[in-house]
């Protein structure tokens, strides 16, 4: 266990930061989900920009790295064209 004052805040600060961002990336996740599930195009189209500015977001705050928001927006461009 930490001996330092400092270090105990640290712990707090930590674990703080780890629920927010578990809680964003679970949230991204099942949108993600939500999107691929999707049948209707039009409808995927509509929730398209939605996911982009989910996925840019996270890459901002570090909470997922950048080239995986990249990947992640584009295979859900290819499945909005694979789409009928």
């Amino acid at each position: 266990m930490a001996n330092h004052k400092s270090c105990l805040k640290r712990i707090r600060q930590n674990e703080k930061r780890r629920l927010h961002n578990r809680y964003y990336a679970k949230t991204m996740r099942n949108y993600l989900r939500d999107f691929r599930n999707t049948k209707d195009k039009a409808t995927a189209q509509e929730m398209f920009p939605k996911l982009q500015k989910m996925l840019d977001k996270l890459a901002k705050q570090n909470i997922i790295h950048w080239k995986k928001a990249a990947n992640l927006k584009s295979g859900a461009a290819k499945l909005i064209a694979k789409k009928a």
